[in-house]
């Protein structure tokens, strides 16, 4: 048996022009602001992609770029004035700041109704208690994937190997939330080989190469595979021995091509989400 792989760019794709459809029938533009501070290079590229994405969309997509030396105070009196834009459906931090700046006061000054990354302390309690809200995007372009593969939930054993508040936590809620039996697992986990071996759906989130070996993969299991990771030769891997892996699982995302490209359609689809939501009322469906 050999995997077969879904495909997170392909998918992606298709939401992002489902949503241009979307947008050039609305009688307004919705509006996205990525604020950045300081010139860590990978962010420069995620933020060029991002805003590139968003305009060919049809969103009207801006970078405030900030210096370095911007201090704490100064980035929240930014953001408190993209709150109060009326223009600004969106606003997203993007991650990491400068060591001066922390990153726990940027997230929690953006208005929760434009929190599109969906890291507000606001927008977690609604997804912990079951509450619509927007839904971090990583998190949410999983639950595309596995909709996408035709994989059953209800009643499924997942493990989310990861526990971060930005991908291993509202993933576990999600798969709850879909009626997976969930066990939310981590690099200290005793027997984590053995918990995978149970589970029907993995999610690899922990942010270590090729930790997840292919025997640790039940037959048949759904793989998602959320680490990138740069090696010293200069390729790209996951958290999952992907070659090791193929003979086991029935279906595998690749790294890259995989969840990646669904994390900026993810932002996008948050976004109009917030739009409509800002000038309609309605509860956020921030559900994928």
């Amino acid at each position: 048996m050999t995997a077969r792989l879904l495909d997170g760019k392909a998918l992606a794709a298709r939401l992002r022009a489902g949503l241009a459809e979307r947008i050039a029938a609305l009688p307004f533009r919705p509006g996205l602001v990525v604020v950045r501070v300081g010139e860590d290079p990978a962010s420069g590229v995620y933020v060029r992609n991002k805003d590139k994405a968003a305009r060919e969309a049809g969103f009207a997509s801006r970078t405030l770029h900030l210096p370095e030396a911007t201090s704490e105070a100064a980035l929240l009196a930014e953001i408190a004035a993209l709150n109060a834009d009326a223009e600004v459906d969106g606003i997203l931090v993007q991650l990491p700041l400068p060591a001066h700046i922390r990153a726990e006061a940027a997230i929690a000054a953006v208005d929760p109704a434009k929190d599109v990354d969906g890291f507000h302390p606001m927008n977690a309690g609604r997804l912990a208690s079951g509450l619509p809200g927007l839904v971090p995007c990583t998190p949410r372009g999983a639950m595309h994937l596995l909709a996408e593969a035709g994989v059953r939930l209800r009643g499924a054993r997942a493990i989310v190997i990861g526990r971060s508040q930005i991908v291993g936590r509202p993933m576990a809620q999600l798969l709850l939330a879909a009626d997976c039996t969930v066990t939310i697992a981590h690099s200290r986990t005793d027997d984590l080989p053995g918990e995978c071996r149970r589970a029907d759906i993995v999610v690899a989130a922990v942010g270590r190469p090729e930790m997840v070996r292919g025997g640790w993969i039940k037959p048949g299991a759904t793989v998602i595979d959320v680490g990138i990771n740069r090696l010293p030769d200069g390729r790209l891997v996951g958290d999952v021995a992907f070659a090791e892996a193929l003979p086991h699982a029935g279906a595998i995302t690749p790294v890259p091509g995989g969840v990646g490209p669904m994390t900026i359609a993810c932002l996008l689809e948050n976004t109009l989400d917030a739009a409509l939501a800002r000038r309609s009322g309605p509860a956020l469906s921030g559900r994928a």
